[in-house]
């Protein structure tokens, strides 16, 4: 390996081009205002299309124009000298730096957090490396998203565990406690229950699942792992690890947190971190890193990626955590109010403060949601529908979103 030290000393003039230039990101970063303040001014940050209306954040993001350019100024400068950026140390430093701010972003150490490609990846690790085996359950509800799901039903017949989904009534959601979250999950849970998996917020219908009770209540009951999917949570809500207190998260940055498509991060808690078995195998056991570090253990990746990941997570951690969460609930409050005004439509989603989101469902009273998704999209506005039985259309706004967007949206779903 080259190392930074040496290769440095020989660059002479090089070193500014080297390293580049942060100060245009760090400009762009400074002009920001906390969310809620300035939803006009920031619709400028990103590139969607003229005229578009964009309200599906759940399925992808779209990332801000600084980190976009930052993103291009690390490609740019990796081909300067690949073999330095990707096998020396030049960027062990930055790397550092996006590793801290997914902690910071997560409120967990740093040692915890693995730089993964998404959720899906994150959850293949734990079914194939947990230490699970015959007379053992993985658990979870309907609600969980099959990139959460699949792995452990893969892996099941293999290793010798099962896997038992439960339904949760989709018509009862709007009137739904956060009691009522919890007991649901308690009364499925058995004296061979494992691993309790279920997401923060669900992509379906923007359920906020209460972490903390659930976790508390799976411990009580002789569940020896939790693991949630905060695939739709991350950068919408505040995700706070310590707190919440699972032992396993998965995350895709690349919706809320609005970071370059193919990064995640997976939260291994250093109490859980031994019994885990790596994915990636690239070198001896001896010599693996000692930290969550030893779940992305693989060659060559993405690095400028990973380093606007960072950027991307300094990006929304500039617009405030509990600003921006405030200023997504009132923007969804917005639709409640028009969809409650509406009789053609129905609110699919929960109605209780502690379980609601800024991703929720739309029912449609007449025709079929996939054809009114197709008759928006047309009309230059993005959802994502669920047909019959439940026939909603899934709406995922995000910040830049204002007033005459429900309008918008509204109008051209009832006419």
């Amino acid at each position: 390996m080259i190392d930074r030290r040496s290769f440095l000393a020989g660059s002479g003039a090089g070193l500014v081009t080297l390293l580049g230039d942060r100060s245009v990101f760090a400009a762009a970063l400074a002009s920001l205002s906390p969310a809620g303040t300035a939803a006009r001014a920031l619709k400028d940050e990103y590139l969607l299309a003229p005229g578009l209306l964009y309200l599906n954040h759940g399925s992808i993001g779209t990332i801000p124009r600084p980190v976009i350019d930052e993103h291009i100024r690390l490609l740019r400068q990796c081909e300067t000298n690949p073999h330095i950026h990707m096998w020396g140390d030049v960027w062990t430093e930055a790397l550092t730096r996006t590793r801290t701010a997914a902690a910071g972003l997560l409120h967990c150490e740093p040692d915890e957090v693995a730089l993964t490609h998404n959720t899906t990846e994150g959850f293949n690790v734990l079914a194939q490396g947990l230490p699970l085996g015959a007379g053992d359950e993985v658990l979870f509800s309907s609600l969980n998203h099959p990139s959460a799901s699949a792995a452990w039903v893969y892996y099941a017949p293999r290793r010798g565990y099962t896997v038992r989904r439960f339904d949760i009534p989709l018509e009862d959601i709007t009137g739904l406690s956060v009691p009522d979250v919890v007991a649901i999950h308690e009364r499925e849970i058995r004296p061979n229950t494992r691993v309790l998996v279920f997401p923060h917020i669900d992509n379906i219908v923007g359920l906020r699942h209460p972490t903390r009770e659930l976790a508390a209540m799976a411990k009580r009951r002789g569940v020896r792992f939790v693991a949630v999917d905060i695939a739709q949570s991350l950068g919408m809500v505040p995700v706070d690890v310590t707190a919440e207190d699972a032992d396993f998260y998965g995350a895709s940055p690349h919706k809320w947190v609005q970071a370059p498509k193919g990064q995640g991060l997976l939260v291994v808690r250093r109490r859980v971190r031994d019994l885990l078995d790596p994915l990636w195998v690239k070198r001896q056991r001896s010599v693996m890193p000692k930290t969550a570090e030893v779940f992305e253990d693989y060659s060559t990746r993405d690095l400028p990626a990973v380093l606007a990941l960072g950027d991307a997570i300094a990006f929304q951690q500039k617009l405030g955590e509990s600003a921006k969460e405030k200023r997504l609930l009132e923007i969804a409050g917005w639709f409640r109010e028009r969809v409650d005004a509406t009789p053609t439509l129905a609110w699919r989603s929960a109605r209780h403060p502690a379980l609601s989101s800024s991703l929720f469902a739309v029912g449609i009273r007449n025709g079929d949601a996939r054809d009114v998704e197709r008759k928006l999209a047309s009309r230059n506005i993005m959802v994502r529908p669920f047909g019959p039985p439940l026939n909603t259309l899934r709406v995922s706004p995000n910040l830049i979103n204002e007033p005459t967007d429900v309008d918008r949206f509204v109008e051209a779903v009832t006419s």
